[in-house]
């Protein structure tokens, strides 16, 4: 198969900021409880996160993230596509 022969996946599913953090906590085998406690954010907290009811902001993104070992942008940007979108745009 040659590279021009193929084409890139195309997004299926559109997911949230909330729902980010809910699928790679649980990809992590990790509670809403567990996270609390390792983040030191409380448990209600993280569930209006996952629900959407409360912005993530910066600093909790970058606490997520530490925890969830991933980039805080993978969190507070999921739809993000890098192949058409300029930061700059």
């Amino acid at each position: 198969m040659k590279t021009k022969d193929v084409r890139p996946a195309k997004a299926r599913v559109v997911v949230s900021v909330g729902e980010s953090v809910r699928i790679i906590r649980e990809l992590q085998g990790l509670t809403q409880s567990e996270l609390a406690r390792r983040t030191n954010i409380s448990q209600s907290t993280i569930s209006a996160i996952e629900n959407d009811t409360i912005n993530l902001g910066v600093e909790r993104a970058k606490t997520l993230a530490r925890v969830l070992q991933c980039h805080p942008a993978v969190l507070v940007f999921p739809g993000w596509d890098v192949t058409k979108q300029s930061a700059a745009s």
